[in-house]
């Protein structure tokens, strides 16, 4: 079978990962890496076989499917001109800046039948897939982002650098439009929110309580959901789940008649598992697990949130995503 030719746009921190990923899999030819940063550029290369480039208009004609990690700035401009040259495209999250530019790059996808997936790390989290099929119809959700303080990322606000993750994965988990949306939040350290609390109640009844933070002195990743038949616990970082459900009742749970189950999945590697989803999506020409779609619809809720919170705590009812 022929193999796809694939591009790493974007070698910083977290592109340079994709391009090792990329460079271990049997069915890419990772043809290149680009930065502006020449020296970057050559050293990733170097490490992983590749060709070096600085300007990502050079792979026009050369690949068929690139991961795009730039700034999120630069994410329209880079991906709408891939897009147009009948490229599949991986981009990292936020798709993109505003609302109207994601449905841009959705609209030019869809018209040339493109691959357009975006880079919604934690759907990979390996304890997040285990419990896709346990959770049904969530009543109640709480989740809890905090980071202690990095400088990267601060040059968006800390809903869109760490609560849009949370965002995507309660939208996939309630699948209902948003009724109502609260939120409240501060600049502390840097010129954007740092920290961030939404109250969101969704059409079906669904009510979800999500805060972020890059400015605590721990680091913490996890999300609890209540159903009527139990209680999830994930914890993102340790890459562990706790189910409560009904059952006999035993010794591990405190709650009467309730059965406590807890796993850990230590041996899974979300990247590697969310670039293996998009090569798939684009050898079987197959819609991505996370589509340009849902990366627009995380993006609205987030961006929504952000304004709402910048000015001075007003109430936000929104309309559906």
């Amino acid at each position: 079978m022929k193999k796809i030719r694939a591009a790493v746009v974007g070698v910083g921190y977290l592109g340079k990962f994709h391009a090792e990923k990329y460079a271990k899999m049997d069915n890419i030819e990772l043809v290149g890496v680009v930065d502006t940063n020449k020296a970057q550029a050559e050293e990733i290369a170097h490490k992983v076989g590749a060709q070096a480039f600085s300007d990502y208009r050079q792979l026009f004609g050369r690949v068929d499917a690139v991961s795009i990690a730039v700034p999120t700035p630069l994410h329209f401009e880079i991906g709408k001109t891939f897009l147009e040259h009948n490229i599949d495209v991986l981009i990292e999250k936020p798709i993109t800046t505003t609302v109207e530019e994601a449905d841009e790059l959705i609209e030019i996808a869809d018209k040339n039948n493109l691959v357009l997936q975006v880079g919604q790390l934690e759907r990979f989290n390996p304890a997040v897939t285990a419990v896709q099929h346990i959770v049904d119809h969530p009543i109640f959700i709480e989740s809890n982002r905090l980071g202690i303080y990095k400088e990267r990322g601060t040059d968006v606000s800390v809903v869109l650098d760490l609560m849009i993750h949370d965002i995507d994965i309660i939208l996939n988990f309630v699948r209902s439009g948003i009724k109502y949306c609260h939120a409240m939040g501060a600049s502390v350290v840097s010129d954007n929110i740092d920290i961030a609390n939404a109250h969101i109640e969704f059409d079906n009844g669904a009510v979800a309580n999500v805060t972020a933070s890059r400015i605590s002195n721990k680091n913490e990743r996890k999300i609890r959901l209540f159903q009527k038949d139990g209680y999830i616990s994930v914890d993102f970082a340790n890459r562990s789940i706790i189910h409560v459900r009904p059952g006999t009742g035993d010794n591990n749970c405190p709650i009467p008649g309730m059965h406590l189950e807890e796993k850990c999945f230590k041996d899974g590697d979300a990247l590697e598992d969310e670039i293996r989803s998009f090569v798939n999506a684009v050898e079987h020409r197959e819609p991505p697990a996370v589509s340009g779609q849902m990366g627009r619809d995380a993006l609205k809720i987030a961006l929504s949130i952000t304004q709402q919170i910048r000015i001075s705590g007003g109430i936000y009812s929104g309309q559906n995503p």
